[in-house]
């Protein structure tokens, strides 16, 4: 399709997460610019609160809240919660509302986030052309290929899902049509999907504001994120030690609790991670894919302790680029973070090169043209 035709819908279909929201409102704001039509679906309230414009309501998310899931859970059993107590029952969920919202409407091409099966589930049976967004890009590597059992325990779950909505179509993760991947090769390697994937690099959000430095030392930013506080409490203990024995930097740590008191590292509940990221040497995290590409669009070197979920892999994903180390979280102690944060330092080229991707990679502009093509 001609980038400057008009009139094209666009249905968004999101679950109310607001790190799989924030890379598609970029994409809508561009798509509306272009003189395109676009709504969006998914649990509301929730949703009317990440997003603005037409929003088509689609299931309560309240009882399969991903908040609700248990702190301590790890490995296969935060990967069982996933599924058994989110994804689908949420999916299940969200069908009616998605199917209200096309025959409302009556959109051209829909957009589906990978954790709101239910969008493709209406498209397929609907015979909509239809995209993936996967705004994290860990799916794209096939986690699950060395785990047969496993994987074949959710294409289980996921066929109960198709046959339920009286659908044909193969993984509900990743469209035929397109896969938008909001990476790059540069750091999450080749797809191994016989589907297309089109790497548009990270949206990153406009920074809020400005941060102050104390002095001109390097700075050392410590952030779990804020769904990960009362798991990260001691990981975060261990950070301020670990930066208090540091005197050559600056430390911050971001404490959502504010219950960390340090008398020679900074401590903050919330930052506007892009405006303090330019300025830092180092950032620590737990691998969000939102903290791990907002440092590396800054070309700062990471050291990544992942907790669950995708985060092991984005983690894996930061090594094998040479952007970063890894460390254990359950068991770092403020020595292990001391050397890590020391070393990952020697990474600064592999950043760079990261940061140089994503510049090229074309963004929500990018994006925008490729949805524009299933039209």
């Amino acid at each position: 399709m001609d980038r400057t035709a008009r009139g094209v819908k666009f249905l968004l279909v999101v679950p109310p997460l607001a790190g799989h929201v924030a890379p598609l409102r970029g994409v809508a704001s561009v798509l509306s610019a272009r003189g395109h039509s676009v709504a969006w679906c998914g649990p509301c309230p929730e949703l009317s609160t990440l997003v603005s414009g037409h929003v088509f309501p689609a299931g309560d998310s309240g009882p399969f809240a991903v908040a609700l899931r248990p702190p301590g859970l790890r490995g296969f059993a935060a990967l069982k919660y996933l599924w058994e107590s989110y994804l689908v029952p949420l999916a299940d969920a969200m069908v009616p509302g998605v199917l209200a919202a096309v025959a409302a409407f009556s959109p051209d091409v829909v957009v589906v986030d990978q954790q709101a099966m239910a969008g493709a589930l209406v498209a397929s049976r609907c015979g909509l052309p239809w995209a993936t967004s996967a705004s994290t890009s860990t799916e794209l590597a096939d986690p699950l290929g060395a785990l047969p059992k496993i994987a074949s325990w959710v294409g289980e779950l996921q066929s109960g899902l198709r046959a339920r909505h009286g659908v044909l179509l193969g993984d509900l993760r990743f469209s035929p049509h397109l896969v938008l991947a909001f990476t790059t090769r540069a750091l999450a390697g080749a797809p191994r999907l016989a589907v297309p994937v089109a790497y548009v690099g990270p949206v990153l959000p406009a920074s809020p504001g400005e941060w102050s430095l104390g002095d001109d030392r390097p700075l050392v930013v410590v952030t779990l994120g804020t769904s990960n506080a009362s798991a990260g409490s001691r990981f975060l203990a261990e950070s301020v030690d670990a930066l208090a024995g540091m005197p050559s930097v600056q430390g911050l740590v971001v404490d959502p609790s504010g219950a960390l008191v340090s008398e020679s590292v900074g401590l903050a509940r919330r930052i506007p991670q892009p405006a303090v990221f330019a300025r830092a040497s180092v950032v620590v995290c737990h691998g969000g894919h939102n903290t791990v590409c907002e440092a590396l669009a800054a070309g700062v070197p990471l050291v990544v302790a992942p907790i669950r979920d995708d985060q092991s892999m984005l983690a894996q994903q930061v090594v094998t680029a040479s952007a970063g180390v890894r460390l254990r979280f359950d068991r770092a102690k403020a020595a292990d973070i001391r050397t890590a944060i020391e070393s990952a330092g020697r990474h600064r080229p592999g950043a760079t090169r990261i940061r140089q991707s994503f510049e090229a990679a074309g963004g929500p502009e990018e994006a925008a043209t490729h949805l524009e093509s299933l039209a």
